[in-house]
């Protein structure tokens, strides 16, 4: 049976730009195995399937894969889907609404529809849990897993922290914009520093930004790299932590709201908006951004496992 897939760029208004995502609709009948198989074809960060909702006052259940396993939340995949899917409902004729409701293993995800004209061309996700500070990291080993010197990391705001708002990531701040740039996963390094309380992938990340104007002013300036030695052109989920995290250093009443460019040192610019509240409940986090859609066609499914 063939499954129609459509891909976006996300967190970008350019095609071919930002983060690519592939959305399989209609996904029902696929298990976890064959799901696998099809991110790993597809070999971008993430793949989404798009299922059938278990309540019907959400949207749909969303499972997210990267090429090497399921994550319970991702950015990018839940802002592409949705662009996507509010894209069938318009060409099917059917009415597009404000906002949708993803079920995702890690909880809720609640999404606000961007429009430009009648078109949705983005949208803004809420983080279905709020802000967890984790395990902290030595310097010398999180330097040395991103092959830099121990002054190049950032520690006068905070130290290098796990902390999660549904995924988790090591986060990192760097001095300056030059390391940001000279950045680079080790894998020696990775090693001996990860997994660390669930984070397998380091978000690093500069305040220095005056530099990089190409895609307007921004007041972060970021680069993912996971476990797999790769990097994410724009990580929405990593990008809502960190902003979570900086907020949460300010204190009781505090809401941020930040501009992100990542992607910019591998030629896949992406801006993405951020913002967090801190509230009594916890610190609650979110990001915002566009995608366009650059294909769509057919698979075959793997065979069953």
């Amino acid at each position: 049976m063939p499954y129609r897939y459509v891909v976006a760029d996300v967190f970008t208004r350019h095609a071919y730009g930002g983060n690519p995502l592939a959305v399989v609709l209609d996904a029902q009948g696929l298990d976890a195995a064959q799901m696998q198989r099809i991110a790993r074809e597809f070999n971008f960060s993430e793949t989404s399937f798009v299922l059938p909702a278990r309540d019907p006052a959400h949207t749909a259940e969303v499972r997210i894969f990267t090429p090497d396993r399921e994550v319970p939340f991702a950015g990018h995949p839940n802002v592409g889907t949705a662009v996507v899917l509010a894209r069938e409902l318009a060409a099917s004729g059917r009415p597009v609404p404000d906002a949708f409701v993803f079920e995702e293993a890690a909880g809720l995800v609640r999404i606000a529809l961007r429009r430009e004209g009648a078109d949705v061309n983005g949208a803004e996700l809420q983080a279905p849990q709020p802000l967890s500070r984790r395990a902290l990291a030595p310097v010398d080993a999180v330097a040395r897993a991103l092959r830099l010197a121990p002054g190049d990391i950032e520690t006068a705001e905070h130290a290098p922290q796990v902390v999660s708002v549904g995924l988790t990531f090591l986060v990192v701040q760097l001095a300056s914009r030059v390391a940001l740039r000279r950045a680079s996963p080790n894998p020696a390094g990775y090693a001996a520093l990860l997994p660390l309380d669930d984070a397998r992938s380091i978000y690093a990340y500069t305040t220095d930004t005056a530099a990089d104007t190409g895609q307007g002013p921004t007041d972060i300036q970021a680069r993912m790299f996971t476990g797999r030695m790769t990097e994410d052109p724009a990580t929405g989920s990593a990008t809502a932590a960190a902003t979570a995290l900086r907020a949460a250093l300010r204190g009781a009443g505090t809401t941020l709201r930040l501009r992100v460019g990542q992607g910019v040192d591998m030629g896949r610019a992406s801006l993405l908006h951020a913002h967090a509240e801190v509230r009594q409940d916890g610190v609650w986090a979110g990001v915002a951004g566009n995608a366009v859609v650059v294909m769509e066609g057919t698979l075959v499914a793997p065979a069953a496992s």
